[in-house]
């Protein structure tokens, strides 16, 4: 899991980046219209709206932006209405990769993202090729400088983790199930334990070491198609050599 997990944390370096320019903002737009259209407006009754506002203030984007978005998702306000699907296929050296979007045009989006992986060296597969082999978790991360390995532990344990590890020199990882994510950040936070992301993710249940020119290959087809403005997630099993990895992150 090391190559997954560095992988999650570069990718919200670089979108604190990419939310000067605007990039994660039209993509949390999607998801906070999306989720209050299925749940109804109200955070504290709709689990995943709350999940989205938190991602949206981990990037800062302005309490009058969320509320705009979730107005649009209720009809309070006009906008387009989006639609969520998902596309399943493989990148080089076999890892599986699984897209997750929200489109107001499906044959559109279909198209370009079968562009995408033929242009980058993956190709699509039928639903249930690969997401069977992805579950979904809480995952939050905290630096090393936080707190005491040992406390920690027992912090997040008692506050309904289920799992906990140290990831290289400066992180640790800290999974829960999804609805016990909320419960475990807030248990952080009342001892004043600074985390650096909290979100529900889709983690792989088992991974494929993908090295050399295949890993390569394989972070620029993950990147292509992150970059995707219908896409809002891109999920992938691959094991990649940390080196590879901060390559990538400093692009």
């Amino acid at each position: 899991m090391s190559g997954h997990s560095k992988w999650h944390s570069i990718k919200h370096k670089k979108a604190a980046a990419d939310a000067k320019r605007g990039k994660v903002f039209s993509k949390i737009v999607r998801e906070l219209s999306v989720a209050a259209r299925a749940g109804g407006g109200d955070a504290d009754a709709n689990p995943r709206l709350r999940a989205v506002i938190l991602k949206a203030k981990a990037v800062n984007m302005p309490a009058d932006n969320i509320d705009k978005a979730v107005k649009k998702g209720t009809g309070e306000l006009p906008g387009v209405s989006y639609e969520e699907v998902n596309y399943e296929g493989y990148g080089p050296g076999g890892a599986a990769i699984l897209v997750s979007c929200l489109t107001d045009n499906r044959n559109r989006t279909a198209s370009e993202i079968r562009n995408i992986f033929d242009k980058k060296n993956g190709r699509l597969a039928g639903a249930g090729s690969v997401a069977w082999n992805f579950v979904k978790k809480g995952i939050i991360t905290v630096g090393r400088g936080a707190a005491e390995e040992d406390d920690l532990l027992a912090l997040v344990l008692d506050a309904g983790a289920e799992d906990f590890r140290a990831e290289g020199p400066e992180t640790y990882e800290i999974q829960t199930e999804p609805e016990s994510l909320e419960a475990v950040k807030k248990a952080l936070e009342r001892k004043g334990v600074a985390h650096t992301a909290a979100e529900v993710t889709l983690v792989p249940k088992s991974t494929v070491k993908v090295a050399g020119r295949d890993a390569e290959h394989l972070l620029e087809l993950v990147e292509a198609l992150e970059d995707h403005d219908d896409v809002q997630n891109v999920s992938s099993n691959f094991d990649i050599p940390d080196d590879v990895l901060e390559a990538a992150g400093r692009r």
